[in-house]
């Protein structure tokens, strides 16, 4: 099984954060209904696309996919 975008996106949080990927990593922290287990981009866009805490966060949402995406084919090599 590989890892989960959450647990990928959690090597970004930062106490006070200091990008676009830490501000991201911090707002998926907090939310409780997240879905941390899911490795589907679909289950995990529609998510961030329907909840109005991410609304300014999409963009980096899909640069954070695509890093997800290589690591994990890393993983796999």
């Amino acid at each position: 099984m590989n890892r989960s975008f959450y647990h990928f996106a959690m090597k970004y949080r930062e106490p006070q954060p200091n990008s676009d990927q830490s501000i991201l990593a911090n707002a998926m922290y907090d939310d409780l209904d997240f879905p941390k287990m899911s490795e589907d981009y679909h289950e995990v866009s529609n998510y961030i696309e329907l909840t109005e805490i991410y609304n300014n966060k999409i963009s980096i949402f899909d640069q954070l996919w695509e890093e997800y995406k290589i690591d994990i084919k890393q993983d796999l090599s």
